[in-house]
């Protein structure tokens, strides 16, 4: 072989090897180099005229949501030819990283978030809606696309339990004009083309204005593929400065100030201590959920069997079938979390 064709196939292998071993292992600083970065760190954000956050899965692992590419990761399972299920993701809370976004927005230091997540998490948290952009859709939001502008119902429930890849409707109409509606979630190979809950303009006109951004619990292995993302089309000096927070290699490592290999929770502890920020506990009371969702209509009551959110002091739903839900609280396959992989399983199938 050429001199350049052993360059390309070592080059390959590797980043196969990169990815095998971030598929295969996760990575720990030690205590001192990780108090040393996390200072680094927090002299960045200070020093930041418009600081953007990325967020991916592992920002939800504390609230027991699995993450993709982790040792126990979604994909990992599948890649093993292994089931994937859960409990009612509802059940959920917004964790210390959230409640650390939130702070961070409000203190004026985070100017907008992007999020790969599902989970409705960071919305849950209190950060307001024009400060973020939920690329992958909400599980609690499914709209009316018929209506115009395009009708928004938030949900006190997972929409996508009927809902799964390329088959997006949920059971229920429009009040409005009848149509079925349908769920928010972009799967692989899917285009997101909503404005809300996706907010893709407010997602790169914040790239565009960033000067640093931080990456926290992301693989970065699809966001990499969104250029709008990351204005590779500017010579190096004059692109954000990357921050990335994550227990595995990412494909942006090498492009990064500063790689900070630690859970997401313990090292926004340490930053908000750093920075002297309180981190406020989530309360259930304060959950923008309870204001912004549409009730079901009466008629609508056995469309799901979800578990709902309720209010502190509040009555649960009880329109839903309780023996069904028990019957799958311990195996729950949401359209955004399990059926939509199906295609992954029909691979791993062939392939074997």
């Amino acid at each position: 072989k050429s001199n350049q064709q052993c360059q390309i196939n070592f080059h390959f292998d590797v980043y196969s090897l990169k990815v095998f071993l971030s598929l295969c292992f996760q990575v720990c600083d030690d205590v001192e180099e990780l108090k040393t970065k996390i200072r680094l760190l927090a002299a960045a954000i200070k020093q930041a005229n418009r600081l953007v956050v990325y967020t991916g899965a592992g920002i939800s692992t504390a609230a027991s949501i699995p993450d993709y590419r982790g040792p126990n990761g979604v994909w990992t399972q599948l890649q093993k030819g292994r089931s994937i299920s859960s409990t009612d993701l509802s059940k959920a809370q917004p964790t210390l990283t959230h409640m650390c976004i939130r702070t961070l927005h409000k203190e004026k230091l985070v100017k907008h978030v992007v999020s790969q997540n599902c989970d409705g998490l960071h919305l849950r948290s209190g950060l307001p809606r024009s400060a973020l952009s939920e690329l992958h859709g909400n599980m609690f939001i499914e709209v009316c696309a018929s209506c115009s502008p395009v009708r928004e119902y938030v949900r006190l429930f997972d929409v996508t339990e009927r809902t799964s890849l390329h088959r997006h409707g949920t059971g229920r109409r429009c009040h409005h004009c009848g149509d079925e509606l349908r769920d928010t979630i972009v799967h692989f190979g899917e285009r997101g083309t909503l404005e809300q809950p996706l907010n893709w303009k407010g997602a790169a006109e914040a790239a565009e204005a960033a000067d640093v951004i931080l990456c926290l619990g992301s693989s970065l292995k699809v966001l990499k593929k969104y250029a709008c993302l990351w204005c590779m089309n500017r010579p190096a000096s004059k692109r954000p400065k990357l921050y990335i927070v994550n227990l595995q290699w990412t494909p942006k490592d090498d492009l990064a100030v500063l790689k900070i290999n630690g859970k997401c929770d313990e090292v926004m502890s340490l930053l908000m201590e750093e920075l002297n920020l309180q981190i406020p506990a989530y309360e259930k009371a304060d959950d923008p959920i309870f204001s912004l969702a549409t009730p079901l209509l009466p008629e609508e009551g056995n469309t799901h069997s979800r578990e709902v959110i309720s209010p502190p002091g509040g009555q649960e739903d009880c329109s839903a079938d309780t023996e069904e839900q028990t019957d799958e609280a311990s195996s729950v396959q949401g359209g955004w979390f399990g059926r939509g992989y199906g295609k992954g399983r029909r691979k791993k199938k062939k392939a074997s």
